[in-house]
């Protein structure tokens, strides 16, 4: 027998034989490691170095966009915006179709308006002659019949603007007499300015205007002699204005100069004539005698 026969089982140091480590492949150790995070429930890339934590970029904090509650759309004026933007005219237009349909405000805004000036009566007649200006043809004759149709309808606006704004400065509505006698006078320079017409058929505009006119006059004096004796008549001249009136309109106003004479009697005979009697009464108010010599007592004094 061969005493070196190979034993049947490995010896010690066969079992015990150091592995091969080169003989595992770098996949089966990746594998290896894989499902051990996977059991331990670890994330992969908390294993990298290249997923630390430490050093993975953070996010910058910014504030979010303030998200408005209403949307960005078209939408008319306010009413004060839209207010601002409307000139003189187109506000008198957008007020005038409101109280023509809403009677009440109407009212309410004749009611809380402030009385208009002389000086704004007159400047709005200004502008109407103004346009009736503007409307003659150029270098064409003031009385023909191709003027007269050229400017009729400014004409017509004048005269009615001036027959309706002349009754808001008469009594009983204008009880200050100096201010409806400021008016009158302002306003007849306004009739005559009024342009002559050849044409018969065309010159009775101007005619009314003057009858108009005239009657206004006449009802302030008589209105006037009531309080205090007309005596402001005298005082501001307005007599001599209208005696100039009247012959400015070629006699067409006799009515106002005869209304001033016959309630002006008491003065010394008739206003338009004057009195050279030292001792009437109108020359003892202007000379300031009167009074010193007889005690008389006339009109509220």
């Amino acid at each position: 027998m061969n005493i070196l026969q190979i034993p049947a089982h490995p010896t010690f140091f066969q079992h015990h034989q150091a592995p091969h480590y080169n003989s595992i492949s770098p996949q089966h150790t990746m594998s290896v490691r894989k499902r051990k995070a996977d059991d331990d429930g670890v994330d992969e890339n908390m294993l990298s170095p290249h997923g630390s934590p430490a050093t993975a970029p953070r996010a910058i904090a910014r504030p979010s966009k303030k998200v408005r509650g209403n949307e960005v759309s078209g939408r008319p004026l306010a009413l004060p915006r839209l207010l601002e933007t409307l000139d003189a005219q187109s506000l008198r237009s957008v007020l005038q179709q409101i109280c023509e349909r809403h009677p009440d405000i109407g009212a309410e805004v004749v009611a809380s308006a402030p009385r208009p000036s002389v000086a704004a009566a007159v400047g709005v007649l200004a502008q109407y002659q103004e346009k009736l200006r503007d409307a003659f043809p150029f270098g064409g004759n003031s009385g023909s019949d191709y003027a007269y149709n050229r400017v009729k309808q400014a004409l017509m606006d004048l005269i009615d603007a001036l027959a309706e704004y002349t009754p808001h400065y008469l009594p009983p509505n204008e009880t200050q007499t100096t201010t409806s006698l400021s008016f009158l006078d302002s306003a007849t320079k306004v009739v005559h300015d009024l342009p002559e017409w050849d044409s018969q058929s065309h010159k009775h505009h101007k005619d009314n205007a003057y009858d108009e006119i005239s009657r206004a006059w006449a009802l302030v004096i008589t209105e006037a002699s009531k309080r205090g004796g007309g005596f402001q008549l005298h005082s501001g001249g307005w007599d001599q204005m209208l005696i100039k009136h009247n012959e400015r309109s070629e006699g067409r106003m006799q009515l106002a100069v005869n209304a001033l004479g016959s309630n002006l009697d008491w003065m010394g005979g008739n206003a338009s004539m004057g009195s050279g009697d030292p001792g009437s009464i109108r020359n003892q108010l202007f000379s300031g005698t009167y009074g010193t010599n007889l005690p008389v007592r006339v009109g509220l004094w």
